[in-house]
């Protein structure tokens, strides 16, 4: 079970928020483009080593990628292309936060290659499902919205406790549970869709 099967339970928090980017003219392309530059901007931060701004970059990227469809919903101007942008974005976000990990010497880079491919194979196979007709789903044990909360709150611990677990960092072991629960999710999510298609 993943946040992301939460977003609806979140309303009580983000409906004031999507009210003042209403009235900000705020459009939901504007966030989605803000969280694509703070996940670029993340990325850069973490390959120059400064992991506390890139924690900042992520959570900002978070922001916006929770707000974007909660604005395009308020305002009843979701469309396919909206949607498309949103899914390219999201994916574009992951490779540049994971690749800055691992680029910068966070992680080493076998085991970021390890956790960006389970990322990216989980998240197709959740958007994959709504292309074969079965309806987006979110379902396994690690999307994106765990990822990012992940990120931030190890990021914080490793700035509080910065130590070496069997030669590696937090950030290397949470990258390594990263490619566990990422092809683990989506071994699930391919095992839904295919028992739901003909």
């Amino acid at each position: 079970m993943t946040l992301d099967q939460y977003r609806s339970q979140a309303k009580v928090f983000t409906d004031p928020l999507v009210s003042v980017a209403i009235k900000c003219r705020i459009t939901p392309n504007i966030l989605t483009i803000a969280a694509l530059l703070a996940s670029a901007a993340a990325g850069i931060l973490f390959y120059l080593r400064l992991e506390f701004w890139g924690i900042v970059a992520v959570a900002v990227n978070a922001f916006c990628d929770m707000m974007d469809g909660a604005v395009a919903r308020e305002m009843k101007t979701q469309s396919l292309r909206g949607d498309f942008l949103d899914h390219a974005v999201d994916r574009y976000a992951d490779i540049f936060i994971i690749c800055g990990l691992f680029a910068g010497g966070l992680v080493p880079w076998p085991i970021g290659v390890f956790a960006l491919t389970g990322v990216l194979m989980a998240s197709y196979l959740g958007t994959q499902a709504q292309a074969v007709g079965v309806g987006r789903y979110y379902g396994g044990l690690l999307g994106r919205a765990d990822r990012l909360v992940l990120i931030m709150v190890i990021g914080i611990i490793g700035l509080f406790f910065p130590i070496s677990i069997y030669g590696l960092t937090w950030f290397g072991w949470l990258l390594v549970l990263f490619g566990i629960f990422g092809h683990f999710t989506a071994f699930q999510r391919a095992a839904y869709v295919w028992a739901k298609v003909e």
